[in-house]
């Protein structure tokens, strides 16, 4: 080989060192402010180690259970361990035989195998608040392995700030679309929440498809849709086209907790106490809390603003004046919610920190 030759490769070789060295320098950077491929916001898998070793559910002022059984399934029924000595929405009592016939015809109890399986779960609750409008927060929140989303909230036409992931979707019978495909995934488990006695019956009447055999007889169909909307605020849908094999039903379990607990609500309030239950969005964020390593909020809050005709969703018209006379501690709720932000154990990732 000539000196020239020698030469010329040496300095290749020179070259390429540079190259790598200068790819490992860079790469190290840019990871220690979030990685190559993903920015800051992103809810990479590294979060799951810092959460897990701190432990920070640990550090709150409130138990939580970690108990990743969500929904109620047969064998539950049957109590074997505890009698529920609470009326619906904190236990059963009373409601046992309709909730038998529901479970006994739903397809399925769990979460899906490949969520249940992950040894680190990243989870985002979507809150139907103004606050989410014009976020652009909808590539982030499909990241998540779990997407909670509230009620009838709607998916279509929101993308960019909300989303299109819908791991699951907790509602209550005046809560309900008609349709759930219009605006859920076709895997989306659709969670009944349910707050009273009725709440079992319409789905129970739903399942077995009840309203539609008593189509047959004009005078007696009439009489059922008087019976199925009573105790109703709101008519929930007569048809529903839901399908079976996505329906559950969450355990009172949680919303007990997310009362008791978190809130300190009375479950038993004084006669002619108006009583109060926890928002949809509030227990949402308990059931994630025990079933989630890592929590992450949007689209929470209400307008500080005093102004009664102040939008407070995202999509539609209503007001805070709708607001008014609700069943609901919107004040201790905000509350609750800013100290476990406080403490660490979620994070608002409408926030400037995103």
């Amino acid at each position: 080989m000539s000196l020239k030759t020698a030469k010329t490769w040496c300095f290749r070789l020179i070259a390429v060192v540079l190259f790598f060295v200068s790819y490992y320098c860079s790469h190290v950077f840019l990871q220690s402010y979030g990685g190559t491929s993903k920015s800051p916001s992103t809810p990479s898998k590294s979060m799951c180690g810092g959460w897990l070793k701190q432990k920070k559910w640990e550090s709150l002022n409130f138990n939580i259970s970690r108990q990743t059984q969500l929904f109620f399934k047969l064998d539950d029924f049957f109590w074997r361990h505890n009698q529920s000595t609470l009326a619906l929405p904190y236990g059963i009592k009373g409601s046992e035989l309709l909730l038998l016939k529901v479970l006994a015809i739903i397809a399925s109890y769990k979460m899906p195998a490949s969520i249940d399986g992950l040894d680190c779960r990243t989870c985002a609750v979507i809150g139907n608040g103004f606050a989410i409008k014009n976020s652009s927060l909808g590539g982030i929140i499909n990241e998540y392995d779990v997407v909670i989303r509230l009620n009838d909230a709607p998916v279509r036409g929101y993308e960019d700030d909300v989303g299109n992931k819908t791991t699951m979707r907790l509602f209550y019978p005046e809560s309900a679309s008609y349709n759930p495909s219009m605006h859920n995934d076709p895997d989306t488990l659709m969670v009944l929440v349910p707050f009273k006695q009725q709440d079992l019956r319409w789905l129970k009447e739903i399942l077995y498809d009840e309203k539609r055999v008593l189509d047959v007889c004009a005078h007696t169909s009439v009489l059922s849709a008087s019976l199925v909307r009573k105790g109703f605020w709101k008519p929930p849908p007569q048809i529903w086209l839901g399908s079976t094999s996505r329906i559950r039903v969450l355990d009172p379990h949680f919303l007990h907790g997310t009362a008791s607990s978190l809130l300190q609500i009375p479950l038993h309030p004084k006669r002619k106490q108006k009583p109060v239950h926890p928002t949809t969005g509030i227990l949402a964020v308990f059931v994630a809390l025990n079933y989630c390593d890592v929590v992450h909020i949007a689209g929470f809050g209400y307008p500080a603003s005093k102004n009664q005709e102040h939008p407070i969703h995202y999509y539609g018209y209503d007001t805070m004046k709708s607001m008014k006379d609700s069943y609901h501690d919107l004040t201790h709720e905000a509350e609750a919610l800013k100290k476990l932000e406080d403490s660490g154990a979620i994070i608002s990732t409408h926030k400037p920190r995103w």
